[in-house]
């Protein structure tokens, strides 16, 4: 995860911000920042975190 926290709380807030700000979905997301989706949704579901993306965030 290049340039992202390694905290998943942390992770969780810039992901949540830039979902909010700057893409659609995660999809997006993950291939705008050259990211795998599941990296992301492993290290936000250690933590009980899932996407919606009818809400475009992790909750």
């Amino acid at each position: 995860m290049t340039d992202l926290p390694h905290d998943p709380f942390m992770l969780m807030s810039v992901i949540n911000m830039k979902l909010r700000d700057y893409y659609p979905n995660l999809d997006a997301l993950c291939e705008d920042m050259n990211i795998e989706k599941e990296i992301i949704t492993t290290t936000l579901g250690s933590i009980g975190m899932e996407y919606n993306p009818i809400t475009n965030k992790f909750w």
